[in-house]
């Protein structure tokens, strides 16, 4: 029985005129699906549809503006993502994140955001 590398093959497609073989795309580890809404590439579709919330609550006026990732650095050059940043109509900020798998990694650093700037984020 004769096994031929996958190079081998794509050459032989090529030469036929044929789409080379495409490595399967891996599965991310949270399986998270990447979403472009407006130009901007989500790393999920929940963070996506809040954007797009949040968007619609400014046209509305519920909303003044709001700004995506935002940083927030901690000791030791760490640094935190926040989702989304939003100024409310009624005068008050909120600190958004969107999380579908609550890691310990994520819970350790909101923590520390919280208890060395003076916000409480919610998780949506």
């Amino acid at each position: 029985m004769v096994r031929l590398t996958e190079g081998e093959v794509n050459k032989i497609l090529a030469s036929q005129g044929k789409q080379p073989l495409e490595k399967p795309k891996k599965r991310s580890k949270y399986r998270n699906v990447w979403v472009v809404v407006d130009g901007i590439k989500f790393p999920s579709r929940r963070e996506a549809n809040r954007y797009c919330e949040l968007k619609l609550l400014r046209d509305d006026g519920a909303v003044k503006n709001f700004t995506r990732q935002v940083p927030f650095y901690l000791p030791g050059g760490i640094k935190y993502l926040l989702d989304f940043m939003v100024w409310w109509a009624d005068g008050h900020i909120g600190y958004e994140d969107t999380k579908g798998m609550r890691t310990q990694v994520y819970i350790n650093k909101k923590k520390q955001v919280e208890e060395l700037y003076p916000i409480k984020i919610e998780e949506l």
